[in-house]
């Protein structure tokens, strides 16, 4: 990391959740356009990308008082995704059931991600994970066996709001009682991850793993971002040595 941020005491490491510590058993590729093809319609890259860059940021404050309305909201969103592929009126509710389904598929951690949790506890740091993610990741987190390494966990469901808002970003970072200074936030996607973290006054890095790259580079990052291969290159740097000690009373 780089000078500046060195002389930033970071107490806590916040970790987004899939395609960072945890996967799918068969990889992280979306599984939205298999939905699609086996009830006979198409899902185009385009379309799939334009739909989750629509809601990635956004404030929802009003979808999110409790686990009914937010799930009311999200078969909305899902139910507009099959209307811009063209689903018949007749076919949206049994899409969107399935793509609901999808949530309750199992997990399973990265290799790289007990290790590094275990670690990072060991030297002092506060763990988080934060992640636009619905109402209960704490089940997810379980099956990953991931839960008893982290000290909290934020989803959008419950804050609100989709990273990159701010909003998600200072919700997990009041959980674990840090500020956003001595935070770093490290993730799979660089505007949710990376560029929104710093925007909150966090330092970020981007993880980039080759394995689930489909043959495709890194992409770039900003300058202040940094990018590992892996979540035990984290335990190289110095800055992540040992916590700073909390701030006196």
């Amino acid at each position: 990391m780089s000078a500046r941020q060195d002389q930033v005491g970071l107490r806590a490491v916040i970790f987004d959740f899939f395609g960072t510590i945890a996967r799918h058993p068969d990889g992280v590729l979306s599984e939205y356009p298999a939905v699609f093809a086996k009830h006979g319609y198409r899902l185009d890259a385009a379309t799939e990308s334009d739909y989750f860059a629509r809601y990635n940021g956004v404030e929802h404050v009003e979808h999110s008082t409790d686990k009914t309305t937010y799930e009311a909201w999200v078969r909305f969103r899902l139910g507009e995704l099959a209307s811009a592929c063209e689903v018949r009126l007749d076919d949206v509710e049994r899409i969107v059931d399935a793509l609901r389904a999808l949530d309750t598929s199992p997990v399973v951690a990265y290799r790289d991600a007990a290790p590094t949790l275990l670690a990072l506890r060991a030297r002092g740091f506060r763990i988080g994970v934060c992640s636009n993610w619905g109402w209960e990741l704490d089940a997810h987190l379980s099956q990953a066996g991931l839960l008893n390494l982290v000290d909290t966990a934020v989803t959008s469901a419950r804050a609100g709001a989709r990273k990159p808002h701010p909003r998600i970003f200072a919700a997990v970072t009041e959980a674990l009682g840090v500020s956003p200074g001595e935070s770093l936030f490290v993730g799979d996607s660089v505007h949710p991850d990376v560029i929104g973290p710093l925007e909150s006054g966090m330092a970020a890095a981007h993880l980039w793993r080759a394995e689930d790259s489909a043959g495709t580079g890194p992409p770039d990052i900003p300058p202040n971002g940094h990018r590992v291969a892996s979540l035990t290159e984290l335990l190289e740097w110095p800055v992540l040595r040992s916590a700073a000690p909390a701030p006196a009373p």
